[in-house]
């Protein structure tokens, strides 16, 4: 029921905004040809890769909550949608990753080389779209954003494999490589529709604690058994030794056996066909992906709480379905 609700939320947010993101992905398509064939081949094989678009989203729908009537966000919701899938293509090089969204992930199909350089292209077109828009607050917010998205990144790097790191660490991970796009999306729609500081403030909030939400539901589905069952891919994070709030909880709750197994698993990375299950029982025995859901049921909260300085209307309750469905896709 979870996911027919969460699914209905989407829908409800891409009806809401169906013209403007159909000039969104149009100016996409658009903007990420080139001379060079295998630019737009490789970039194409991402970008139609599914996804739910949920950034550049957020962005129209901002706006549109802000009063807006122009054009501008259309084209900063594609550069959104640009560094978003620029950092895809570098992540899955760095995480040595095969499979995204179920098919061949884009460096296992032209390689890791090729991967980067478009990765890089997609991102100066993000930049050639900030400056043609002509507003110093725009590059702000989205060169901050890219920024802190490679920190993130590069942090994620350093405490992956080490079960020292702290549940801290963990969250700034994760604000810095999902929640600042989110942060920055959100806040876009104020800055066009030239709203108050306060409410600009107000959807970075929104956004900010949204993405944490997002990821920490992510992470938790990682290790589903349900997720399993459903012909999801499982095990990702696992396989790569990232040590995520449900790996935190079962690994401080657990014995010394339990620990020894997630240090040999996590840190030394010596893996066998049968670990992952057994991961899988170690995080169910101590509530590890419950305890994720209802941390990230609180960053909800925070996101839905800050939409409230807005007046009630479609595009409000539409924003706000959205921190639902990304909660309700662990039910």
């Amino acid at each position: 029921m979870g996911a027919d609700r969460g699914e209905d939320a989407l829908a409800r947010l891409n009806r809401l905004v169906a013209e403007d993101l159909k000039a969104c992905n149009t100016l996409i398509i658009q903007r990420m040809q080139s001379p060079v064939a295998l630019i737009p081949q490789l970039a194409a094989h991402i970008i139609a890769a599914g996804g739910k678009r949920l950034r550049p989203l957020l962005t129209l729908a901002t706006s549109r909550l802000c009063g807006y009537e122009g054009a501008r966000h259309v084209a900063l919701a594609a550069c959104v949608e640009f560094i978003h899938t620029a950092t895809l293509l570098h992540d899955d090089v760095v995480d040595e990753s095969a499979l995204r969204r179920g098919q061949a992930s884009a460096n296992a199909l032209f390689g890791n080389k090729a991967s980067v350089l478009v990765g890089d292209f997609l991102f100066a077109r993000a930049f050639q779209l900030m400056i043609e828009d002509k507003s110093l607050e725009v590059l702000r917010i989205l060169a901050g954003a890219s920024a802190t998205i490679a920190e993130g990144e590069v942090l994620q790097l350093i405490t992956q494999n080490d079960l020292s790191s702290t549940e801290a660490q963990y969250l700034e991970v994760i604000q810095g490589k999902t929640a600042a796009l989110f942060a920055a999306a959100a806040r876009l729609g104020a800055v066009v529709g030239d709203r108050p500081q306060a409410e600009a403030e107000a959807l970075d909030a929104y956004g900010n604690n949204l993405g944490i939400a997002f990821q920490l539901v992510d992470d938790a589905l990682d290790y589903s058994a349900e997720q399993a069952r459903l012909g999801k891919t499982v095990g990702d994070d696992f396989r790569e030794g990232k040590i995520t709030l449900p790996v935190l909880t079962a690994f401080h709750a657990g014995d010394a056996a339990e620990q020894e197994f997630w240090r040999r698993t996590l840190e030394t990375g010596e893996q066998t066909d049968e670990d992952f299950a057994e991961a899988q029982r170690l995080i169910a025995k101590h509530r590890g992906i419950e305890r994720t859901i209802e941390r990230a049921e609180l960053y909800g909260n925070a996101a839905l709480a800050a939409l409230q300085i807005f007046p009630k209307g479609e595009a409000r309750e539409a924003l706000a379905d959205v921190v639902r469905f990304c909660i309700e896709r662990a039910r």
